[in-house]
């Protein structure tokens, strides 16, 4: 008997066949409503060549035509296979909806935190899988505003003041029973629409063997970043990077300015600062390569940071400037989008469980915004905690963020050329 071929090639059994090790037998069909259900179900099992799983041939239609199916048979075949469809469509729709949680935040070593000690846990325990997308904090906001009416990110990770422009926008929901009652007032947002998961102080990060071996002392000041003795030494990122924009803001107050008078903040970093600034550097990667390197042994960057590069080993150590370090706020929020998964207010939510504001402590400087945290002695060396929390300077972010479209342009132009 000859055997007929499928499409791609492969032999298909004629009906009524059986296949025995490449060779077809005759028989008469004696399969039952329960066998022709079970074939239906699960395809794969007549299945040969490429397909095999039990080293059958592919059914064909004809075998379905040939199996007799009497009155009742085929009425409880029809209905299970209804029921079976009405179930699939009710149940897809709803996997697919908590399949996949995209969350937008830091890069670097806040990245690698991420994907290694929250991640996992919180993906076991709710059956998802989160998506990260890195950049720095304007990129996220960026993002946000290309996606307005499309959104694609379901939690988005800023700093305190991206964020205020985050939710002015409209792109924040609102957390879903946020723990109010565990956290500090200053990590709160208003109608919950956004929480600090972590405290950060904005100060200054130098390498202190290079600095032993020149015999020089600590920075302790922002005025140390004139010093010329610093030619081509120093780092400093960018204004559409939070600590660029404090910098700028730390200048102006030290010199009869502020928020509301940026002016001489200007007038500093163009005539004093500038020229010590090797580059002005975005990326958390860049400025520990320029350090490791030795092209850099002086920057401006957050306790956090400098957390995180000294775990690594590298001779660095955090400096809180006498005229005050600045608080940066890392925070969080739901993206209000229609269909927006309940999974991101419970991933807000892990952040501030106090097992893991420990873990962004120790791996990466935040100061706990959890109350109920009790911190372990030896850990938090750099991270802004009691007395150092409640001297940091908080800005003006109604000032910042009504100006700092212009700040940033004239800082493209005279400061950043």
């Amino acid at each position: 008997m000859r055997l007929l071929k499928h499409p791609r090639g492969a032999p298909v059994r004629p009906a009524g066949s059986i296949w025995r090790g490449g060779a077809v037998r005759r028989v008469g069909h004696r399969l039952g409503p329960s066998h022709a259900a079970s074939a239906d179900a699960h395809p794969e099992a007549s299945v040969s060549g490429p397909w095999a799983r039990s080293g059958r041939a592919p059914t064909t239609h004809a075998d379905r035509l040939g199996t007799p199916l009497r009155g009742g048979s085929l009425a409880l075949v029809c209905g299970s296979v209804t029921a079976i469809g009405m179930l699939l469509a009710a149940v897809l729709p709803a996997m697919g909806q908590q399949r996949t949680l995209i969350v937008a935040g830091y890069g670097g070593s806040f990245e690698q935190t991420m994907r290694t000690e929250v991640f996992p846990g919180f993906e076991a325990k709710h059956g998802v899988k989160i998506e990260y997308v890195a950049g720095n904090s304007t990129d996220t906001l960026a993002k946000l505003q290309a996606q307005k009416g499309n959104q694609q990110i379901d939690v988005a990770i800023v700093d305190d003041g991206p964020m205020y422009q985050a939710i002015q926008l409209g792109f924040c929901g609102k957390i879903a029973n946020l723990p109010g009652a565990d956290l500090f007032d200053a990590a709160r947002f208003k109608n919950d629409q956004a929480v600090a998961i972590g405290l950060v102080a904005t100060g200054l990060m130098y390498n202190t063997k290079y600095f032993a071996a020149k015999g020089w002392a600590a920075p302790t000041s922002w005025n140390d970043l004139k010093d010329p003795k610093f030619n081509k030494l120093i780092v400093i990122p960018p204004i559409n990077n939070t600590y660029g924009l404090y910098t700028l803001m730390m200048f102006a107050r030290m010199n009869g300015g502020g928020e509301k008078d940026i002016e001489p903040g200007f007038k500093v970093m163009k005539e004093a600062v500038n020229a010590n600034v090797l580059v002005y550097e975005p990326s958390p990667g860049k400025m520990t390569e320029l350090f490791q390197s030795g092209q850099a042994v002086l920057a401006v960057w957050g306790s956090g940071r400098v957390q995180s590069f000294a775990n690594t080993g590298f001779p660095v150590d955090f400096v809180y400037p006498k005229e005050g370090a600045v608080t940066l706020l890392a925070s969080a929020c739901p993206i209000e989008k229609p269909q927006a998964s309940a999974l991101a207010s419970e991933f807000i939510k892990a952040l501030l469980e106090p097992s893991l504001q420990l873990v962004l402590l120790r791996d990466y400087g935040y100061g706990p915004v959890n109350k109920t945290v009790a911190v372990p002695p030896g850990l938090g060396t750099m991270a802004p905690l009691g007395e150092r929390a409640a001297k940091l300077i908080n800005p003006d972010w109604d000032a910042i963020n009504a100006n700092r479209e212009e700040w940033t342009k004239r800082w493209n132009r005279e400061v950043e050329r």
